[in-house]
């Protein structure tokens, strides 16, 4: 069994009717539009900073 999570939808028509696809790892396809589609992990975001970037005066 995969470590990895599947999707719950179709990014394109919401569906949630989808396979894995034959291409390979982390590839889909939705039976309901007929498209496949292949997710890939980036990286992580950097933390946000506290700082106030507003410019605006603090009252």
């Amino acid at each position: 069994m995969s470590e990895r999570a599947a999707p719950f939808f179709c990014p394109y028509c919401g569906d949630e009717d989808l396979r894995p696809n034959e291409r390979g790892h982390g590839a889909w396809e939705c039976a309901a539009c007929s498209r496949a589609f292949q997710l890939k992990f980036l990286g992580l975001l950097a933390p946000a900073t506290s700082d106030n970037t507003s410019g605006g005066d603090d009252i």
